[in-house]
């Protein structure tokens, strides 16, 4: 297994996945956060019907999901997947390439 470090334009697409991973989980918590509390008020459920209210959470969620399906190593194009949780991990578990820029100091 070699060990190397990404390109600058891997690490470039890496950061950008990260990027939009963030910025979708900050959206999508403080939508749920909104939705979840003036539910009632806005009329997406009741006591007994949860049905638009659901159908918003899974519209809200899925697109985590995917993002986190999507993110493959740069260097050798295998699913990184749930190994991922916010950010990309350190290290590909399948090729070794370190997915963190080296430290300036190095």
């Amino acid at each position: 297994m070699a060990t190397g470090y990404l390109t600058s334009e891997q690490d470039a697409k890496l950061r950008r996945w990260e990027r939009w991973n963030r910025n979708y989980f900050i959206f999508a918590f403080v939508a749920l956060v909104i939705i979840l509390v003036f539910s009632s008020q806005l009329g997406l459920s009741s006591g007994e019907s949860w049905g638009p209210l659901g159908f918003l959470l899974v519209a809200l969620v899925t697109p985590i999901i995917i993002l986190q399906l999507r993110l493959a190593c740069p260097a050798c194009g295998v699913k990184i997947g749930w190994q991922a949780k916010l950010m990309a991990p350190d290290q590909c578990k399948s090729c070794g390439t370190f997915l963190r820029a080296k430290s300036p100091s190095s």
